[in-house]
Order: structure tokens, then sequence, then C-alpha cells
């Protein structure tokens, strides 16, 4: 499977991205790893996306959900104090290299955010005076380097940009002599050797012509060979593929077909972000599947490795059991003829002769046939012994002790070995259990990884806004800001709805979607409390404030001449059905739809008729963040013992978005 991606998936790529993109605002910045970062977004009109950026590998919108560190590390945390609800004003690839450069402007500054896509890969943010103001990987290099508050500068290009090329200029490409035309394309044009293979495949040339025997009509394949893929690289033009071999191995991805991969397989995608997304969550599992593969075959070996030296000293010791109990047995049934044999020799040395005339003595009696001589092999001055040999094993008798204790002692030797072969078998046993159980977590582990990584769901268009099911089941939706209050009552509103507002600045237009119904009384108390809540009035801890409710009719985005409506402001006309002393209080609480905890918000009465498990919010002087932390240990708390686990790994975030502005208290 590909690694990174190249020159012409960045081409691509960057066009889709600054289309889809230009324009969203960086709600967050999340660093998954220390190679990558996820950017949640946000559109105009409530949409959102996440981008993916892995250093040195790839940078896709992904559909894909990843965890997220609890703790964010300090490169992150730079990046979201510089960038964080900044608009992206461009996405694109500096030349023909693989770089990949996101400009954002935030708080009226500019700002880069440059992710370098080749070697080991690099995400550099630049201020608007062109400083490094921070970077993944810092480092001195031969022809620039990266370090906070020095220029940046590109690395020198690989070579030159195709989409520059002239017909005339890629006839220079014959000064390059007898070097082979594919290495020629590779060192010539920033495009790399894979596809300086595809070209010269399309351009029915073969790769290893010299280039000085190019002619002018090879020349001129090769230019519109390349210049036929340079076309595909457009939006309008995209057909990206992912390509599988016969084994239904993800082999590829690329922004348009390609000649090289003629018998393979393929799959459509709707753009190239949602190909590459596809294809580097199979690559991410197959790398996975492979790091465990490597890590149980190295602990398999070292473990194997053990077994092997267990096994071997156990067989030493059935050995040396064997042996010592067979010398034992040798010393008894010859018992007299030893001792016999070491009293005299220590009665020689006793005598005064040397080891070496007593050796001798032996030797010739030995080879006279004398019976105790001869079991006579030599003589150890220095560990004062005697080497016999009987009943064909050769053994050392201990000169300062009797045949007899040397018989016993060589049986204890054996008794040794034998208790020894008990905790050597056991060893075994275990260490076979080992490699077993290690096996065994493999294909757990296997199993486990090879499930598909979760996709975000789908997300219901209302989510868009803010949101709630009343008791009575209709939708209830209003805007989050002046941009959500524009689109809501632009797009969504229907002459059946009730359109519910405060006369307080900063309030959301609330609607129930009433779907041609009457809404009970209940559902209009709700939907009153709901744009109270999420007034102002919440952040200023007012307990409660008037409401009221209008047809749609009556709401219009003309004012009176020579008045100016601000975005997300609307003239009300006609009489306002007022809904007195609305109190200010939202609930949060957990629904469990297809087996996963759903967080789910709005007013207590709601929230209690779908769930149990739900907290109490009244206005109050909490941060969101630490209230929202509070909420789910709450939460956790209420869960029961098999929920709780999975209670603790709902992101604050989801939490968060039902907590009016402002923060406030558990009540």
């Amino acid at each position: 499977m590909k690694e990174e991606m190249n020159s012409f998936d960045i081409a691509t790529v960057t066009v889709e991205l600054d289309h889809i993109l230009s324009g969203f605002r960086i709600s967050n910045i999340y660093q998954i790893n220390p190679k990558t970062l996820l950017l949640k977004l946000r559109g105009l009109e409530g949409n959102s996306a996440h981008l993916l950026i892995e250093a040195g590998k790839r940078v896709h919108i992904t559909s894909y959900v990843f965890e997220k560190p609890s703790k964010p590390p300090d490169f992150c945390m730079a990046l979201r104090k510089c960038l964080e609800n900044g608009r992206i004003e461009k996405v694109q690839q500096y030349g023909f290299e693989r770089i990949v450069e996101i400009t954002v402007k935030s708080r009226n500054e500019e700002y880069r955010l440059i992710i370098e896509l080749f070697s080991e890969g690099n995400i550099v943010l630049v201020g608007p005076e062109n400083k490094i103001l921070r970077a993944l990987n810092y480092r001195r290099m031969k022809d620039r380097n990266i370090l906070v508050g020095e220029a940046f500068t590109y690395p020198p290009p690989r070579g030159a940009n195709p989409k520059d090329l002239s017909r005339k200029g890629l006839y220079e490409i014959k000064n390059f002599g007898q070097l082979n035309i594919v290495i020629a394309l590779t060192r010539f044009l920033s495009i790399g050797g894979f596809y300086a293979e595809e070209v010269l495949l399309r351009a029915g040339v073969e790769k290893n012509t010299p280039c000085s025997s190019l002619g002018d009509g090879d020349l001129d394949a090769v230019f519109n060979s390349l210049h036929e893929l340079l076309s595909e690289i457009r939006a309008e033009n995209e057909k990206p593929f992912i390509f599988i071999d016969e084994g239904g191995r993800w082999i590829d991805v690329a922004p348009m077909p390609l000649k090289k991969y003629a018998h393979l397989k393929v799959i459509r995608t709707k753009n190239f972000n949602e190909a590459l997304d596809e294809y580097y969550a199979k690559a991410s599992v197959v790398e996975k599947v492979s790091d465990v593969e490597k890590l149980v075959e190295k602990n398999v070996a070292r473990l194997e490795k053990i077994l092997r030296e267990q096994e071997e000293t156990l067989r030493d010791l059935k050995g040396k059991a064997e042996v010592y109990s067979r010398i034992g047995d040798a010393i008894y049934t010859h018992l007299n003829d030893l001792e016999f044999l070491v009293q005299r020799v220590m009665r020689d040395k006793r005598s005064g002769r040397s080891w070496t005339e007593i050796a001798e003595t032996l030797q010739k009696e030995k080879s006279e046939l004398d019976v105790p001589a001869v079991y006579f092999q030599a003589v150890k001055s220095e560990t004062l012994s005697l080497q016999v040999f009987v009943e064909g094993q050769t053994f050392d008798l201990n000169l300062k002790q009797s045949a007899q204790k040397n018989a016993a002692e060589y049986y204890m030797k054996a008794k040794k070995a034998k208790m020894k072969i008990g905790g050597v078998n056991k060893a075994i046993n275990e260490t076979r259990e080992k490699i077993e159980k290690t096996r065994l977590q493999m294909i757990e582990k296997m199993e486990k990884i090879s499930k598909p990584q979760p996709k975000k769901e789908k997300q219901e268009w209302y989510k868009k806004f803010r949101w709630f099911h009343s008791s009575d089941g209709f939708l209830v939706i209003g805007g989050k800001d002046a941009s959500t209050n524009e689109v809501l009552i632009k797009k969504y509103i229907e002459p059946k709805d009730m359109v519910f507002h405060a006369d307080i600045p900063g309030a959301p237009f609330v609607l129930i979607k009433t779907q041609g119904k009457s809404p009970p009384e209940q559902t209009i108390k709700e939907a009153a409390r709901f744009a109270a809540s999420y007034s102002r009035a919440w952040k200023e801890a007012i307990r409660a404030i008037d409401i009221y409710w209008v047809s749609p009719g009556q709401v219009s985005k003309s004012p009176p001449s020579g008045e100016y409506l601000a975005r997300g402001s609307f003239m009300i006309y006609g009489t306002k059905n007022y809904i007195k002393n609305v109190p200010l209080e939202v609930a949060v609480g957990i629904k469990r739809e297809k087996e996963r905890p759903k967080v789910i918000g709005g007013p207590s009465e709601s929230v209690a008729k779908q769930s149990n498990l739900y907290v109490r919010l009244i206005p109050g002087k909490e941060s969101s963040s630490k209230l929202a932390k509070q909420i789910k240990n709450r939460l956790a708390q209420l869960s029961s013992n098999d929920e709780r686990k999975e209670t603790l790994k709902i992101p604050l975030e989801e939490i968060q978005r039902f907590i009016p502005s402002g923060g406030g208290a558990i009540g």
C-alpha cells in the first residue's frame, strides 16, 4: 500500500479543499498522535467538517471518528491560541511540491499553516510577518532552518513545476545524455518516479531509453501525456479511484485512472477527499495489523528462544541424572577394587612417592592386567582426584573420601539433577502457555483492530442548530448566533410553524416544527423555556424573562424605511403572544441509541421523558468546560456499572453544546 501522498494527489486534494473549506471557521484543534492533527471546522450555515493532517503522509477531510487525548500537547495548545475561530481563506499547493499551505485569518491577522508531506514531514505555523511561530519538529538544515522566530523558507524544489513546462522546455531533457528517460524525468520535474513511469507508459516511450536517443516525436508524446495527466487533476475532470488487486488488497488511490493499474479492480468515489479517507482508513487497519504481527512475532521469537534453552537444560539434566546414577551403581558394583585402589594411591603418596611415579606404576600394572589397576586412567593432583574407567564410563573419585562416599556423592548429584528436572518441566510448560497466550492475544487484537473504524454518524439537518424534542414529540430548533438565526428563518421556517423570541438583545429565534399539527400547551411552554434559557438572560443570571410567539407570516427581513437590520435580526409585525415569567433552566442527559450513549438536552420535562439519566442546570458562574466535566461525572455516577465506562468516554464537547453561553451551575 502507498505510504504518503504524491504531488498529483496534493494538487487534486488542495483544489477540492479550497472549494469546500474556504470561509469555514476552525472550531477546535486536536492532536490525536505525535504527527497528526484533526481540525474541527464549521461553515456559515452550520455545516461542519473535520480536516485530518498527518505530517509526512496525508491531508484530507475525514468522516471517521478518532480518539482525542484528554490533555492536548503544547503544540496543539499553541495552534489553538492562534487559529481557534479563525477563518480559512484558502488552501493551496506550493508549486508542485508535496507541501500544503492553509491560510487562516484570525484576530485580523493572517497565519499560514504549512504541512510538509515529504520525508519525516512537518507542520509549521507561520505568522503575519513570515516568522515561524511554532513547529511540530524543529531542526537545522543545510539549506534552511525550522526554528522559532526565524523567517520561514521553503525547501529547494525537487524539479521544475510541470504546470509551467513548455513543449520547448521539455526538449532540454536531452541534455541528460545517456541517462534513462524515467530517471531524468524525476530529476527534471517535481513529479516523482511513479508518475514519471505513468507518463512514459501513456506516451508509449520505453522508460530505459537514453535521453540522447529520444526523437522529437517521443518528446512530443511525453509532453502530451504529461499534460493529459495534469488536466485530469482539475475538479471538473477528476475521476478518483481506489485500486484493488485480485486478492482484495487495496493497492493505491489516485485522482484519475492509471494505465499502470489497468489490470486491477477499482472502487469509484464521489471526490478525491472521500477516496483518500477510505483508502487511509483501510491502510491504517493494515498498518495496525502489521504492527501487532511484528510485535507478536518478536515476543514469540523471544519466548521460543527461552523454550529452546529450557529444553536443552532439561536434556542436560536428564543426561546428568542418568550418568550420575550409573556411576554410583558402577562404584558399588566394584566397591572393593575401587576402595583398594584409592587407599593404595594415598598410601603411596604418604610414603613419599610423587604423583608421576604413582601414575607410572599403576599404568604398568594395568598393562599387566592387575585387577584394581585395570580401572586406572590418571591421577589429577590439582584436584586430588583419581580418574578411573569402569563399565564403559570415565569418572573421578575424590582421594580424600572412601569409594562408598564417592558413590553416595554421585547418587546425591543424580538426585539433585532429578529435582531440578521438575522445576525445568514446570518452566517449560509455563513458557509454552505464554507462547499460546501471546498467539491468542494476537488473534483477539487482530479481531479488534480489523473491525471497521467507526464513522461519524450522518448528522440530521437540525443538529446544525440548538434543538430538542418536546415531551409531545415535536422538534424544536433555535439559532446559535446571528448567522444561524438568519439561516433558520430564511431557509427552514414553514407556514404552520410557531416562532418564539425574547425582547432582549442576543436572543435566539426558536421554531416549533409543527408539520401542520397544533402543538399542545406543554410543548409551547417547553419551547418558551428553551428560547429563554439560550438567550443572553442566562449569561446575566436572570432567573425568568418574558417570551412571545408569532406565526411565520409576522416575521420579515424588511425594516421600516430608513432603518437597517443586522445579520440575524428580523422585524416582527402584528400581535405578539406573550408568555410571562418564563424560568431559565435546561437539562443535559443521556439517551441510549443503537447501544451507544447519546447526549440530549433541552427543558427538564422533555429530557426526563426520554431518559432518567440527566442533570438539571441553572444560570451560574461555572465555566462551560468545568461544568461539562461535572455533568459527565454526575451522569457516570447515575449510570449502571455496565454503562459507566461508556459514559466516561463521551467527549466533553458533546455535553458543552447543550450548555447555554456563559456557563452555569448544576441545579
